[in-house]
Parts: structure tokens; C-alpha cells; sequence
């Protein structure tokens, strides 16, 4: 699979999320995927999955079956996770005999007969796993498959993750968590300013916006799924400096469920601030 000078913005005069993106994806390869909030990771792999075509450029040789994982499952659907899982069978051509394995191994076989909107976002993740498994992708696209998941799970799918790329399928995971960061010959982009450089150094080509156009500026509302996040309750951030100026900062804060928090607090100390747990 190729993107070939790839560029996407969300809008016909708005800000390039990406630009001139030059990347090869290898069968049996395993992509970690790196970066801060509002980077272009989720808009990345939205592209990967094929979700939204580039704004320029094109993407070749996608395989066949691809399975994608969103960050956010959307629950808000009137299913049980048995019909939901039963419903996308069919679709997709799954099997709803693999979709009860796969249950078993992610530890959710106690949530197959509650309702889509009971499920808490750990378990619903798993939901969202299970779907994008079931029809055994050759192309298999993770956002954020780690949050919020129980230690069994955890372990269980970077597991699931190497027996797809020993297959020949190929496997992006977009990861705050850094889950992994040492998984055994796994390739590491980190998409930064709109390019996407490997671990290796080397770079996609996108120095510069496509046709000339003017540089974006930073927005101020970027798209849903690549938002920047903000602090939560916290200490005032140390002094920085912008252009020999002291940047101005403030202290926002954000209430969580308790059984998120750890989640959030890892993923807002990975994008650099500082965060204080209150009661």
C-alpha cells in the first residue's frame, strides 16, 4: 500500500492537516504511530482506513479488508453488543462465531448481552475491537485501542496484533500510551507540522504546502479527533517563551470519570503538561 504525495485539509480554504505525505506500507508490517494531540494522527489513519479520500495525491494498493477501531466507539446505537456483532457479520462478512472468540479473548463475553448504550468506555473499546478483528483485515487500524482497557486485554492485543502481521496483514496503531514501543520489529512515525518521519529519519516530503500554497497557520478549532487537549486540573505550566516572549498560559479544568482518569492524566502528561489529581 502507497500514499503518494498525499495532502488532506477538512475544508477548501481551511488549514492543511497534512501535506506531500510519501509513505510505503509493508504486508506484515506493525506501525506505531506518535505525536501530539491535534498532530494529524486520527485524520492519518482516517485516511489510511480509506474514511475520507486525500484533499490531493492518492493512496494505492489498500488491501482488500480493512478493519478500524475508532478512538471514540459510538454507542449511542440500539443494539445489544450481541446484534451489533451479529449486524456488522453480515455487513463486512464477518463471522459472529469469530466475533464470540475474539470475545473470549478480550475478556468480553460478559458484555454480549447489554445494551451498546450501557457500556462503559473501556468495554466499549473492546466492542470496537472486536468488530474491526471479526472479518480478519489485511489492513487493521487502531486509534487509541489501549485506552481504558483491563490489564487481561492489554496483554492480550499486541498478541492478536503480531498473529495478523505474521498472516501478511498489516497493522497501524495510533498510541498515547506507547504500548508498543518495544514491540518486536515494529516500525515508529511520528506525524509532526504535517509530516510523517519514521523513527529511522527518514521524512515525508512536505516542507512545504502542495502548489504553493500559503503555510497554514495553527488552527484554532482543529477537526473533531485530532483536538488539542486541555489541562486538567492543574498546576500553572513552567515558564515557557515564544519568539523571546513569555507565552501565556492558563490552567482549565476538566472532570472526569473516575474510572478514566489514569487514562486521561497519562495521555495530558504524554503531550507535555502537568496535571494534580483532586478528590
Amino acid at each position: 500500500m502507497r500514499l503518494s504525495n498525499v495532502s488532506f485539509r477538512y475544508s477548501r480554504r481551511g488549514p492543511w492537516v497534512l501535506r506531500d505525505v510519501e509513505l510505503t506500507l509493508t504486508p506484515g508490517s506493525v506501525i506505531e504511530v506518535t505525536g501530539r494531540n491535534g498532530a494529524g494522527k486520527s485524520t492519518l489513519l482516517r485516511l489510511l482506513a480509506g474514511i475520507v479520500p486525500p484533499s490531493r495525491g492518492t493512496i494505492a494498493d489498500r488491501p482488500g479488508v480493512v478493519g478500524y477501531a475508532p478512538d471514540v466507539f459510538p454507542v449511542g446505537q440500539p443494539f445489544t453488543v450481541t446484534d451489533y456483532l451479529d449486524h456488522m457479520a453480515r455487513i463486512r462478512g464477518g463471522s459472529p462465531d469469530a466475533a464470540r472468540a475474539l470475545a473470549i479473548r478480550l475478556n468480553a463475553t460478559h458484555l454480549l448481552s447489554q445494551p451498546l448504550g450501557d457500556l462503559s468506555k473501556g468495554s466499549a473499546q473492546k466492542i470496537g475491537l472486536i468488530q474491526s478483528l471479526m472479518a480478519s483485515p489485511g489492513l487493521l487500524i487502531l486509534d487509541e485501542p489501549f485506552a481504558g482497557l483491563d490489564e487481561q486485554t492489554r496483554t492480550e492485543l499486541p498478541l492478536i496484533i503480531e498473529e495478523l502481521a505474521a498472516g501478511g496483514g498489516t497493522v497501524v496503531v495510533s498510541d498515547h500510551q506507547n504500548q508498543l514501543q518495544n514491540f518486536p520489529g515494529a516500525d515508529h512515525w511520528l506525524v509532526e507540522n504535517g509530516t510523517v518521519t519514521s523513527r529511522t529519519g527518514e521524512r515525508s516530503p512536505a516542507s512545504a504546502p502542495p502548489d504553493g500554497a500559503e503555510t497554514p497557520q495553527p488552527s484554532a478549532s482543529p477537526p473533531q479527533g485530532d483536538r488539542q487537549p486541555s489541562v486538567s486540573q492543574g498546576d500553572e505550566r513552567p515558564s515557557a517563551f515564544q519568539n523571546g516572549e513569555r507565552a501565556r498560559q492558563v490552567v482549565i479544568e476538566v472532570l472526569v470519570n473516575a474510572d478514566d482518569a489514569d487514562d486521561v492524566e497519562q495521555k495530558l502528561r504524554a503531550d507535555g503538561y502537568l496535571t494534580r489529581r483532586t478528590s
